[in-house]
């Protein structure tokens, strides 16, 4: 997987990284339907919600020692 070498900051502050990988056909046919359909804007962004939902599921099946411990940006 590659980043980019210049990433981009949106408002927020919220800083976007480039990564480049590799999806099943199935899979991306899949996504493309669901921006067809509306459910999201773009792939990037279907990808990125998918990601939020499985950082969210790991969170709350293995909760922090400490609250404010975070080992990974929430965006």
């Amino acid at each position: 997987m590659g980043l980019s070498a210049s990433p981009t900051v949106l408002p927020g502050n919220v800083t976007m990284e480039r990564v480049t990988l590799r999806i099943p056909k199935q899979q991306i046919d899949e996504v493309e339907e669901m921006v067809e359909t509306g459910q999201f804007p773009n792939r990037s962004e279907a990808i990125r919600s998918a990601v939020r939902e499985m950082l969210n599921e790991t969170e709350d099946a293995e909760p922090r020692r400490n609250k404010n411990e975070r080992s990974w940006a929430k965006v």
